[in-house]
This record gives structure tokens, C-alpha cells and sequence, in this order.
């Protein structure tokens, strides 16, 4: 595995102990279908959260949290939705971003909840 991948899941593990300090369940994690993937999926109370974390180190160039395309929102809504309908969960669905960005040693976690929204 390439030093990008193991970063990539390091930051889905700070981010998942991060989310469980904060009351949530995960309920899976690397949830896939069709060509989508969801990094997380996590619930609180009534919310069910669809986590993507981005992990950088360098912030320079652009806001981690901005390289969300607008095709990865399709993808995440339509596994999102696939998902729930799966599961038969009736729960609010709310789209959140965890950035994670690497300084030396350091970590600085970031958790936009309600990161973006679809209709």
C-alpha cells in the first residue's frame, strides 16, 4: 500500500475515534456501491450521518474541505440513498466533511457537520 493510502486510513481512523468521543455509533465504514463510496456512516440519536474525510498535508494549494466535487456529492447521495432505503432507517440524513491536515507530527482534525445538502 502506497504512503498516500496509509494516510488516507489513518485519517479515517482519527476520524472515526474523533466521531465515537463525540456520542456517535459507526454503523460501516467504506460503504460502497456502484462506483460510489461512503468513508463513513455514523449515527447520532435521530441523525445519520454520511462522513467523507479528506486528508491532507499541506492546506496551501486549497481548502481540504473544497475538494469535495460536486460529482463525489452525487455519488455520496446516491449511496446515501441506497443505503437508507437498504436498511429501511428512518432518520434524518445529513452530509458531513472531516478534514484531517498533517502537520509534521501533528493532526488538526476539522468536523463540518451539514457540509452540503441535496434536494
Amino acid at each position: 500500500m502506497g504512503k498516500h493510502n496509509e494516510f488516507g486510513k489513518e485519517g479515517e481512523q482519527l476520524a472515526v475515534d474523533y466521531l465515537k468521543k463525540k456520542g456517535y455509533t459507526i454503523t460501516y465504514k467504506n460503504y460502497r456501491y456502484l462506483k460510489a463510496e461512503v468513508d463513513i456512516i455514523a449515527r447520532k440519536d435521530d441523525v445519520l450521518a454520511i462522513v467523507e474525510v479528506r486528508s491532507r498535508s499541506s492546506n496551501f494549494i486549497e481548502n481540504i474541505a473544497e475538494t469535495v466535487t460536486p460529482k463525489k456529492i452525487k455519488l455520496l447521495v446516491m449511496a446515501a440513498d441506497h443505503y437508507v432505503s437498504e436498511n429501511d432507517i428512518d432518520v434524518d440524513v445529513r452530509f458531513d466533511i472531516i478534514t484531517i491536515l498533517k502537520n509534521r507530527s501533528k493532526f488538526e482534525l476539522e468536523h463540518l457537520e451539514s457540509a452540503f445538502y441535496h434536494f
